[in-house]
């Protein structure tokens, strides 16, 4: 049997292990929320939005600093102070009204002063009558549509421009995000520009979006929404004025058909037979010279698929998962200074930076390189509608024909 003594050791000694793990613990969690490549990273605000939060988050955080440092040091004190010694229990008291009613007010007083300003910081986050451009978001399982509209904003948009997984815009100027769902709940969050918003189907929600300097700010969706909403991402690229009539002219430019007996042309009827019922190619044509309109509304669960037009001017694919170009080509693009940014995105994905490797995966066997649906069950349950890309059988020479074609949509 053990002594009183031991027993008494014991727990000084387990108390001691959890104290160091949590301190280990604490500092790991700060050393990465200070990590300075962190492209999702709300403490190094990009724009105006982002800026006001970075500005109520810094003294909020201070005052439950103070108060978490307070509060871990009276329990300390008491656990040290008042441990188990095999004393008698003590007699039992009333506490003491004066400090239980200080102890409630004094909490409530700090509550209050955190609610007034971030009221205040809620309501000019949702103001959007300053805003210059409008962009439709549209979130659906598992990624993400950016229709631009016909409007005078963003410079004047003569015909919607639709795009995936990247959002571009002009620095400076007060976006308007009008976001919507087609399918569950997805949330849209860029950190270093904005905060999150709600996609809801049936509703639409809106929120300003602003970038201080041309670059790229990358973001998630923060609503679980199925089997791949880690994969489910999305970035905002912002150019400069000239930079950005420059790729809305290029999403304008009228189609340039492959020539004739190339790959790039073989490329163009494998998807047509294969890709053209769900995704959109603005301008091409079938075999009888009709516009080729494709129809995601019968084959996908969403009723959507990414518009491909000018699938090589971005430089993700699948939901924003996978780059398009090579790790060295990305980094050329993402460290690229304000001055040079410009420049290189718009260059678009060239042959020497395509990252064909894994898009050859993608297009083998996409459910395999991003979860789609649970089982073969699923497509009974949904009327043979899948969610997300569905498996194609293709062969290797298809798909080097069809990489050969996608190339050259930029």
């Amino acid at each position: 049997m053990r002594s009183l003594g031991t027993v008494g050791r014991v727990p000084r000694r387990a108390l001691r292990r959890r104290l160091i793990a949590a301190g280990a613990s604490a500092v790991a969690l700060v050393a990465a929320g200070c990590a300075e490549d962190a492209p999702q990273d709300t403490w190094q605000p990009k724009g105006d939005n982002a800026q006001r939060i970075h500005g109520l988050q810094w003294p909020v955080f201070a005052i439950a600093g103070v108060v978490l440092v307070i509060v871990m040091a009276a329990i300390i004190w008491a656990v040290f102070r008042y441990r188990d010694r095999g004393q008698p229990i003590p007699k039992q008291t009333h506490g003491r009204p004066a400090l239980e009613i200080g102890l409630t007010i004094l909490p409530a007083l700090i509550l209050i002063g955190v609610a007034i300003p971030t009221v205040g910081t809620l309501l000019a986050l949702s103001e959007t009558d300053d805003t210059e451009c409008v962009v439709n978001v549209t979130g659906q399982q598992w990624w993400w549509e950016m229709d631009y509209p016909v409007q005078d904003g963003c410079g004047g948009v003569e015909r919607p421009i639709i795009t995936s997984g990247q959002m571009v815009i002009p620095v400076g100027t007060n976006v308007l995000v009008r976001g919507t769902s087609r399918d569950v709940i997805h949330s849209w969050w860029i950190p270093p520009l904005n905060g999150k918003r709600d996609m809801v189907p049936g509703r639409v929600h809106t929120v300003r979006l602003q970038a201080d300097e041309p670059g790229i700010f990358a973001g998630q969706c923060t609503e679980f929404c199925g089997l791949s909403h880690a994969n489910m991402r999305m970035e905002v690229v912002a150019l400069t004025a000239d930079d950005f009539e420059t790729w809305k002219a290029n999403q304008l430019a009228d189609y340039q058909a492959p020539a004739a007996e190339t790959a790039q042309a073989q490329g163009e009827t494998v998807f047509v037979q294969q890709c053209a019922r769900c995704h959109q190619i603005d301008g091409l044509l079938n075999a009888d010279g009709t516009p080729n309109i494709s129809e995601p509304q019968l084959h996908v669960y969403s009723g959507s698929a990414p518009n491909l037009t000018n699938l090589m001017t971005r430089n993700t694919f699948a939901g924003a998962t996978y780059d398009l170009v090579t790790e060295n080509c990305r980094d050329e693009v993402w460290e690229a200074s304000p001055e040079e940014f410009g420049a290189r995105y718009l260059e678009g994905v060239t042959a020497a930076c395509l990252n064909e490797v894994e898009l050859r995966e993608w297009i083998r066997n996409a459910p395999e390189k991003k979860p789609m649906y649970a089982d073969p069950e699923e497509l009974e349950e949904t009327d043979a509608k899948t969610r997300g890309m569905p498996y194609l059988a293709l062969s290797e020479e298809q798909i080097d024909q069809l990489i050969a074609y996608l190339l050259e949509r930029k």
